[in-house]
């Protein structure tokens, strides 16, 4: 053996195992598949049922939001992801069937997640093409009170143009409904009309109504007021003056999350719970 000899590695030294390695087989029994299945299943069993199907929910509620979370909110989703995301939506809902909407629960702010719906894709494709105008987030908001047949609901859409409004928060569009419950998961949206408020000039625009360096006249005054507190209302009739209306299918709702189905192809919706929106 190369190297200097060494007194524990003589060939004359007599090796005793360790106790633990000859200890009996009986403190190791050897390795029982079948029991270790059975142990699983115990396990498994243990665990109560709404605990089980509480986990598979929230499973599905991120396999859902996971699928929508590259597309900008249905904009540059394809037909492939469509379908995926039809998929996943499907799965939510199955887990939801049957139970009538709680408008406690629905009551409150929600924000755009996702949407097939064609008129909101329009508003998402102009904002992406044309660079004078730009889509922030996109809400609807329940305001249910104390009632369980009606209450109201606005769209709400965050929009600006760029270097006359501020970013993000330059401006917001509101689309009102009254609602009424119709069935357990239907409601009957009556459109009333389309208001442009909350206009926030940007701080070139601001300079250029009224400079920092100058004295800031009366006029310049209440022309920045003016600006500040516009509101232009709309009021949505057809052609026979009568409001528009549409069904609305809310196919699953919980404490974080609403998905709703336009009926008659309008698309379908996803949101998230976001926090209050005064308007």
């Amino acid at each position: 053996m190369d190297g200097p000899f060494h007194p524990l590695l003589s060939s004359t030294t007599t090796f005793h195992p360790p106790l633990l390695l000859s200890c009996p087989r009986k403190l190791f029994p050897t390795f029982n598949p079948t029991r270790l299945q059975s142990l699983q299943c115990l396990a498994s069993s243990s665990i109560p049922s709404s605990i089980k199907s509480g986990v598979e929910l929230e499973d599905r509620k991120f396999e859902l939001l996971r699928a929508v979370a590259d597309t900008k909110r249905g904009l540059i989703a394809e037909s492939h992801q469509r379908s995926s995301i039809e998929e996943a939506l499907i799965n939510v809902e199955t887990l939801d069937a049957g139970k009538p909407i709680d408008l406690g629960i629905l009551d409150g702010t929600w924000r755009l997640q996702y949407t097939s719906a064609p008129d909101v894709l329009i508003l998402l494709q102009s904002a992406a093409t044309l660079p004078f105008f730009e889509v922030d987030q996109i809400f609807q908001k329940f305001e249910c009170g104390d009632k369980s047949d009606r209450g109201i609901v606005r769209n709400v859409v965050k929009w600006s143009i760029p270097r006359l409004l501020e970013e993000q928060e330059g401006a917001t569009l509101v689309v009102s409904a009254k609602f009424s419950v119709i069935s357990s998961r239907n409601i009957y949206l009556d459109f009333e009309e389309v208001s442009i408020q909350n206009l926030n000039i940007s701080e070139e625009l601001q300079a250029l109504i009224a400079p920092s360096f100058l004295p800031r006249s009366f006029l310049n005054l209440q022309i920045l007021q003016f600006i500040r507190s516009f509101k232009a209302q709309f009021p949505l009739r057809n052609s026979q003056r009568r409001s528009v209306g549409g069904l609305y299918y809310l196919s699953y709702l919980d404490s974080n999350m609403l998905l709703g189905r336009a009926v008659g192809g309008g698309g379908v919706f996803i949101f998230t719970r976001a926090q209050y929106l005064m308007i």
